[in-house]
Parts: C-alpha cells; structure tokens; sequence
C-alpha cells in the first residue's frame, strides 16, 4: 500500500506564511521556517528579522544570485527591502530578549502537549543552542514548523519531551506535513489536516490525544 502524501517543505511554509499579519515583525529560523519568507499574502507587510542582524528583508533570492552579505538564517541570500536596517548580534538577540518579535518560526525535534520545546539537541547530538531560548521565551508567539514523525516513524507531537528542552509551555501552533493543531491550556486541538487525511490518522501519528476542533478542515493552502 502507498504511503500517503504529505506536504512538501514549501507547501508547509505556505500555510505558516498564512498566519503573519500585516505589520508583524517576525523571526525565521534555519530549515523549513526561513521559506516562509516566500510566502507573505498580497498586500500584507511583513518585517522579517534574523537573529545573524538584519531587519526588513525580503524573499531569498535565486541560487547564484543575491549578496553573500545578506543571508537569512539558513545561510540562504535573500533580496534587500527599502528601509531594511543592519546591526550587531547583540542588538539582534536584545530585539528578540526584549519582546519585540511578534512571531518566531522555529523547528523541533519535539512538542510535548503543555508546548514544551525541544529543538536544539537529541540524546545523540549535541549542537549549539543560538539563540533558540530568547526566541522561545521573548517571541510573542511561537510557531513551530517541522515533519510529523521522524524517519523512523516516532511521533514528533508528544506526551512528554524526551529530548533535552529549549523552553517550558511556549508553543502556540505547530504546523507538520499532515496537520495544524493548536496548543492550548486544555491541550492539544487540531485544527486542520492536510489534503486526503482524517483527524483518525493524523491522530494514529499523535501520542497525545488530540481535541478535534469542531471547525476542522481541509487546509486552505490558497
């Protein structure tokens, strides 16, 4: 039997784009996040900041083009905007300590059902935590960005983090490759599922129960 399909890493940064209101400042990080830039609703202004100093960029450019200078938080170039501003990592990581993000976007390796994140580290590999807990704690909302399950079919959307954590309750939504569930104070709502799939199998791939919002649906990926 075919695997079913689930969202690429475009479509899934499409759908994150959806949630950026006009005049947001928000915060992109490295892997699926970082093309969310590409996706900003027509006629909806967005400020885009990365944490290596840079305020009011645009889209990431065309391989081969764009400024080595200029470079989102994944390395990629990404084309300048009128009025964008440039400044140390200091003042970078004080915008984002201090509340001025609206919304970060971020990757996980898990989110536990109270919104633990767990997003720098596994039992295996040890990385360098960056920035990750400013944004955790200091973004107004978080939005986390990330496949369902793993490649070895363990659930990402846990009941308790396993992994070494970031931060304690500070995720708001998590968009995967098979759903959107909201993170709430009386746990977990799904709110959406991709095309083809049932609140029933996004829930086969959950380890905590979901609550299935009375209004979910389809995404509207358009």
């Amino acid at each position: 039997m075919a695997e079913k399909e689930k969202l690429d890493r475009q479509t899934m940064a499409l759908r994150v784009a959806k949630e950026f209101q006009d005049g947001d400042v928000v915060n992109l990080g490295l892997g699926i996040p970082v093309l969310a830039s590409n996706f900003v609703p027509a006629g909806r202004e967005v400020m885009f900041h990365t944490e290596n100093g840079a305020l009011g960029f645009g889209e990431i450019t065309l391989p081969g083009e764009g400024d080595l200078d200029l470079t989102n938080a994944s390395g990629q170039t990404v084309h300048p905007q009128p009025g964008m501003s440039f400044f140390g990592q200091a003042e970078s990581l004080a915008m984002m300590r201090g509340g001025h993000i609206d919304v970060s976007v971020v990757g996980a390796f898990q989110v536990s059902e109270k919104g633990d994140l767990a997003n720098w580290a596994t039992p295996e590999k040890q990385l360098t935590i960056g920035g990750a807990m400013d944004l955790a704690e200091g973004a107004k909302r978080l939005i986390v960005a990330m496949n369902h399950i793993t490649k070895e079919s363990h659930c990402r959307v846990v009941k308790e983090c396993t992994y070494p954590l970031t931060a304690l309750e500070c995720v708001d939504l998590i968009v995967t490759d098979i759903a959107v569930i909201e993170v709430t104070n009386q746990g977990l709502v799904l709110k959406e599922v991709a095309p083809g799939w049932s609140p029933e199998e996004v829930q086969s791939l959950t380890e905590p129960v979901l609550t299935i919002d009375t209004n979910c649906q389809e995404m509207t990926l358009m």
